[in-house]
């Protein structure tokens, strides 16, 4: 086992974990709640500066674009550095005044997530990482989902409780076998795969469980009554990809995924009985959307869980790669590569322009034919997409999954939908892997080759995307400083690259 320890934190440390937390923190910040001001500190270049109006009229310059960093504020006539707490407060002060509600719970989340990533960098310090590029990627992410307020955020919980199954750690860990009683077995799908994972006793059936779950969950009385046994753990290990509770299980070439009673980014990760219900069709619809095709579907096959802790107990069965890979092949996830790690194809492709056809061919055609021609809306962001690439780190095949985040057009508007698909699409995953990779590459303008990837396509909503003004960005920040629903989309104008 693989589990990582804690290790003292050095001054050193706390200045990157301060500079990890604060990037997506200001992205939130500039985007939602602040107008960008003209001038010489905003002037392009290397190293340049932008200043930004705040709406109480206070002026935030910082360093860079894609992951801003040293933030500062305009006191009497100077310049003046904050730090990660400063940066909080000032947040808070902001949104209050821009919204007019208060918010105690959220600033204490992005304090949260810059502590865990603090703890994850002294773990990492320890820890082995994992020689696999898939796994390697999947575990990559410190800043994780860059327009999120709070992104490392664990629920506030202490350090070591979470610690031993954090992706970001490299961690890898058995499963916790437990048996329900078969008349108390709730299932729907193709669930066989669980039962390989150990043997229940008569009249009893195999239910695997996350460890950092059952810490969460009290389930005394189902133990001591005997609807529950515990059976111990598996004998081989599994690791957590960048969902946290999804987990792969190389040995069976399977994914599962639990309910996690922790939020995590805007939603407590429960497998919520209303979604589960669902799942059968929206997974059957994404398989049918891209059967035959070049791309992948890792098909949410089935699930199983108790009748009396329904969505605390829950797992889901997903496919594994078998089957659904080019031969020769490498998975790498989307996000690791906007992220960056060592080994990525992104830093290292010789000729980024052809890279980057490569990867919107793979990518750009089985997403938008899946909405064309099936009325499919596939959650195509950067964690739900993985991006197969050939011995040269060329891309060849695009791997989508999560059937919980599929919209079917039969259920929402299609104008809804597409804005959804755009969003998830070119917003969260295309925009930032090609501005990721023109950083990467100065002097590659990504813009071209994406314009040429849509117009290919007979699909009027593209054709428009070719020349609309603006393009919907979500808006993270407000919807939890607001306390909406974590299922909600809320979007507001950005400027479309696209359309200069």
């Amino acid at each position: 086992m693989n589990r990582v320890d804690l290790i003292p934190q050095p001054a050193a440390a706390d200045a990157v974990a301060d500079a990890y937390a604060a990037a997506p923190l200001l992205n939130c910040l500039l985007r939602e709640a602040a107008e960008p001001v003209p001038g010489p500190d905003g002037a392009p270049g290397p190293g340049a500066r932008r200043v930004h109006r705040l709406p109480s009229g206070r002026l935030l310059r910082v360093r860079g674009e894609r992951r801003p960093v040293e933030p500062e504020t305009r006191v009497e006539g100077d310049w003046t550095r904050i730090g990660h707490p400063e940066l909080v407060k000032l947040v808070a002060e902001e949104l209050t005044r821009h919204t007019g509600l208060s918010n105690h719970e959220l600033p204490a989340e992005m304090t949260d997530s810059r502590d865990a990533v603090a703890a994850l960098l002294a773990a990492r310090a320890r820890a082995v990482p994992p020689e696999d590029p898939y796994l390697l990627s999947e575990q990559s992410l410190l800043t994780g989902h860059p327009y999120h307020p709070a992104p490392k955020a664990r629920g506030g919980g202490p350090v070591a409780a979470w610690l031993p199954y954090a992706p970001e750690a490299y961690a890898r860990f058995p499963l916790t076998l437990l048996a329900v009683r078969e008349d108390l077995v709730v299932e729907e799908g193709d669930t066989s795969a669980l039962d390989a994972l150990g043997e229940a006793p008569p009249g009893y059936r195999l239910l695997p469980a996350h460890p950092w779950q059952l810490d969460l969950v009290d389930l005394t009385d189902a133990f001591a009554d005997g609807r529950l046994v515990h059976l111990g753990e598996t004998p081989s290990e599994v690791f957590p990809t960048a969902a946290i509770r999804t987990l792969y299980a190389p040995g069976p070439d399977l994914f599962l995924k639990f309910s996690l009673d922790v939020r995590i980014t805007n939603d407590i990760r429960r497998l919520w009985r209303h979604d589960l219900l669902k799942l059968r069709r929206t997974d059957a619809a994404a398989s049918r959307a891209l059967a035959g095709g070049p791309a992948g579907w890792l098909s949410d096959r089935g699930y199983r869980t108790a009748a009396f802790a329904f969505e605390e107990l829950a797992v889901l069965v997903r496919d594994g790669f078998h089957g659904r890979l080019r031969p020769g092949t490498t998975p790498l996830l989307a996000a690791a590569l906007v992220e960056g790690f060592p080994g990525s194809p992104l830093a290292a492709a010789p000729d980024p322009g052809a890279w980057w056809e490569a990867y919107l061919d793979a990518v750009v055609p089985p997403a938008l034919a899946a909405f064309a021609d099936h009325g499919v809306v596939l959650e195509a962001h950067l964690q739900n997409a993985l991006v197969a690439v050939d011995a040269d780190g060329m891309p060849v095949q695009a791997l989508f999954r999560d059937a919980e985040g599929v919209k079917l057009l039969g259920d929402v508007e299609r104008a809804a939908g597409w804005e959804r698909l755009v969003y998830c699409l070119v917003v969260n995953h295309l925009w930032e892997v090609a501005t990721a990779l023109a950083e990467r590459h100065p002097g590659l303008d990504p813009w071209p080759a994406l314009r040429r990837e849509l117009s290919r396509h007979d699909l009027p909503e593209a054709t428009a995307l070719l020349t609309a003004p603006t393009l919907p960005g979500k808006t993270n920040l407000l919807l939890r400083w607001t306390g909406a629903d974590g299922a909600d989309a809320r979007y507001l104008p950005l400027p479309n690259p696209l359309a200069g």
